[in-house]
């Protein structure tokens, strides 16, 4: 029987600040991945874990410093949307 699961913003905080020690009061959609002390090799670390749990497909190209907790969130977000959608229709995608 499944529990509910935490929305996928909700475990990516839980993943920064358990997995990658970021301290939960520096979280906040505008913080970049920089700012928040994550160097390249972090990201993609990040970038592979949330792939793993979630197993989505995000563009690790895009990975970068620059990225934000809040649109990584929102990126995460539409793709578990899409993916959802998918599985409703059968093999309806958008596929851009």
């Amino acid at each position: 029987m499944e529990t509910s699961t935490p929305s996928p913003r909700t475990h990516l905080l839980t993943t920064l600040t358990e997995k990658f020690e970021i301290p939960a009061d520096q979280l906040s959609p505008e913080a970049t991945l920089g700012e928040l002390g994550m160097d390249s090799l972090a990201i993609i670390e990040l970038y592979v874990t949330l792939q793993d749990h979630w197993a989505v497909p995000l563009d690790d190209s895009a990975a970068g410093p620059e990225i934000t907790v809040g649109e990584l969130g929102s990126t995460l977000t539409g793709l578990l949307s899409d993916r959802a959608g998918q599985r409703d229709t059968g093999h309806h995608g958008a596929g851009s």
